[in-house]
């Protein structure tokens, strides 16, 4: 199928034939094919020697990287490649199956306890190839790596954890579109509702709200009146701290431990909030900061960073229902999408087949994805399942992002879809990370020490 789309997205009257070596999609072939070979030795080796090797083979991956930086070719801005006689091989797409097997190979030594300082050790196998291409710069498959996070939550990591990251998602767009006031307010308003509704500590709660209203009185007072220098936020948060210390002892007597945390939190989370601006407006790149504020609605810009967002989404809502069918697509014909081969291919899919073909698509994945989990969960060996918990994690926000992007409700980052985009780094990458599992799988009635 993504042989199909890719000969759809680049298709070339004057040299129609699949198997022409000249284009993109008679170079495919060839990667399609090499892939196979691939496939076929990575299931004939035995499966101890993907555990016995696995710190190996991250260390040449990581080898791989490192070496990227001094002789890797430059293309648009990133040393991303080797460059060699008719291609170019990305190391971080194989990268990925090399954290796999050392995250994987690590936590099956001595069955960490991913509650304690334990995680550390993981932490690290997961941030050096994320700093290595970074260092590129590559964010988009930077990015690709805290995928593996998912991998903690399966193995016993508390869910807590994963759901104060997505807040941090939710408040970082929240902070770029809601005025910094109204968000402290808010958060302050949303911890005295949780606290009550998870204690049901009525007193409690009253006595935490008197005291922080007392002192938000006082210091607001002195600020109008002697400083007049402090904006309302910054009054809020010192009232905050002030009333947290008291209301903290209180609490640490009454043994309330939830609303200590939730106090916490809030205190952090207000912090976060205003330092947002300051990690927009600094750290992130101007055609970043352009996609943020186009993704938010800010600004429009469909001839600029828009362009290829814009086209996409009118490529795919073109289709219609049932697609204008194979090679009929005008927007995929006429080269309006850039990258419609690679990054953008799911727009070849909703233009050409519609609704219909990209539901089909998205419905393939969705079994793909939830048959390796069926595969990952009925292991033996706590490695295997590991590892196949890493496959599906990796696959899933490729997919994710991917499609999310193609359509518009997520930044564009510019990262392959599995198994369709053109490419044989990735297509070679993601056959070696999920053959290898399928290797794993094969002997699952043995017993990987």
């Amino acid at each position: 199928m993504g042989w199909f789309n890719i000969y759809a997205a680049v298709f070339n009257e004057e040299r129609s034939g699949m198997l022409d070596m000249s284009q993109l999609y008679g170079k495919q072939f060839i990667w399609i094919i090499a892939a196979l070979v691939l496939a076929v030795f990575v299931v004939i080796i035995d499966s101890r020697f993907y555990l016995f090797f696995s710190w190996f083979i991250y260390g040449s991956t990581m080898f791989l990287l490192v070496l990227l930086l001094i002789f890797g070719k430059e293309i648009n801005g990133a040393k991303s490649w080797f460059g060699f006689v008719g291609g170019t091989l990305q190391p971080s797409e194989f990268a990925k199956t090399g954290t796999a097997l050392a995250l994987a190979a690590y936590l099956n030594s001595k069955r960490h306890d991913l509650t304690k300082l334990e995680i550390v050790p993981a932490l690290l196998i997961i941030l050096l190839p994320v700093i290595l291409i970074i260092l590129q710069p590559d964010w988009g498959s930077a990015l690709i790596f805290f995928s593996f996070f998912l991998v903690f939550f399966r193995e016993g990591l508390s869910p807590y954890i994963f759901i104060s990251g997505l807040l941090v998602v939710i408040l970082f767009f929240l902070t770029l579109l809601l005025n910094n006031l109204y968000l402290t307010i808010g958060l302050t308003a949303a911890a005295f509702l949780i606290a009550w509704i998870i204690t049901r500590k009525q007193i409690i709660i009253l006595i935490g709200a008197g005291i922080f209203i007392l002192i938000t009185s006082v210091v607001y007072i002195l600020d109008y009146y002697l400083f007049n220098s402090v904006n309302i936020e910054m009054v809020i948060f010192i009232s905050l701290l002030f009333s947290g210390a008291a209301y903290a002892y209180y609490v640490y007597i009454r043994k309330a431990t939830a609303i200590l945390i939730i106090y916490l939190f809030l205190i952090g989370s207000i912090l976060y909030v205003n330092s947002v601006d300051f990690t927009f407006n600094n750290i992130l790149k101007p055609h970043q900061k352009e996609r943020v504020s186009l993704l938010l609605g800010f600004k429009t810009d469909v001839r600029g960073t828009g362009y290829n967002v814009n086209q996409s989404i009118i490529s795919i809502g073109s289709g219609g229902f049932t697609g204008k069918g194979f090679l009929q697509g005008t927007q995929t014909k006429y080269k309006y999408v850039p990258a419609q081969s690679t990054d953008f291919i799911f727009c070849t899919v909703g233009e050409e087949w519609g609704f219909l073909g990209s539901f089909v698509v998205i419905g393939l994945y969705t079994y793909f994805l939830l048959r390796l989990i069926f595969l990952a969960e009925r292991q033996r060996s706590a490695f295997s399942r590991i590892y196949g918990y890493g496959v599906v994690s990796v696959l899933f926000v490729h997919f994710f992002i991917n499609i999310g992007m193609a359509i518009g409700i997520l930044p564009v980052i510019g990262i392959p879809l599995p198994f369709f985009s053109y490419g044989g780094s990735s297509l070679w990458a993601f056959t070696i990370l999920l053959f290898i599992f399928l290797r794993l799988d094969a002997s699952r009635t043995e017993y990987l020490a």
